[in-house]
């Protein structure tokens, strides 16, 4: 078994739940991190674009979008508006349907059969099926849940979870990269204290 941990950063409204970015780590060393390209994509409309929702969620602006590859830091206009942009230069800023293959590719490549980890991770799996659309369409091979951090750990008894030193909260990869670092740990503590 490969145990691949994950992590979305995404815009929600309790009706929908909309990919920003994300991130993954396999226990074999391999990682992956992609920006969903559609942030950036205008519509003649305007109202509904999801870089204007993004924008007006003062949470996203402040803790996920500093992280996403930017062509300037997040800024405000004279009058108060949030100004950013994707570099969409970027290799890491991707359409929805080539980050749905390369994901499937990137779980599908592990020896053995792939184990998913997230920490609180409901919504990281609804919005990870969703790459693909709805769940009857959800590759052979993926699992169908994830394995959550939170309630392993509430298992054991809520010990003190250390942070991994370095990374940047509400990046998706730094954010996988911490699950995987905490999950490790957990498992070590557990068979260290016999409560496997």
């Amino acid at each position: 078994m490969t145990e691949i941990d994950y992590d979305c950063e995404f815009l929600e409204n309790g009706s929908t739940i909309e990919l920003i970015s994300i991130g993954l780590v396999a226990g074999d060393g391999r990682e992956y991190y992609a920006v969903c390209s559609e942030i950036d994509q205008w519509t003649p409309e305007g109202s509904d674009q999801l870089h204007k929702r993004i924008t007006n969620h003062r949470w996203l602006v402040e803790n996920v979008v500093p992280h996403l590859p930017l062509n300037h830091a997040p800024s405000r206009t004279p009058g108060g508006h949030r100004i950013w942009s994707l570099d969409r230069s970027s290799t890491l800023v991707k359409p929805t349907w080539v980050i749905a293959n390369e994901v499937r590719e990137f779980i599908l490549a592990s020896d053995g059969e792939p184990s998913l980890w997230a920490d609180y991770g409901a919504y990281d799996h609804v919005r990870l099926c969703q790459l693909w659309g709805s769940m009857v369409n959800k590759p052979d091979g993926i699992p169908m849940w994830t394995n959550d951090l939170r309630q392993e750990w509430n298992r054991l008894g809520r010990p003190g979870l250390p942070s991994l030193p370095g990374i940047a909260e509400h990046n998706a990869l730094d954010d996988a990269r911490e699950c995987q670092y905490r999950r490790r740990w957990l498992a070590h503590w557990a068979e260290e204290a016999g409560r496997q």
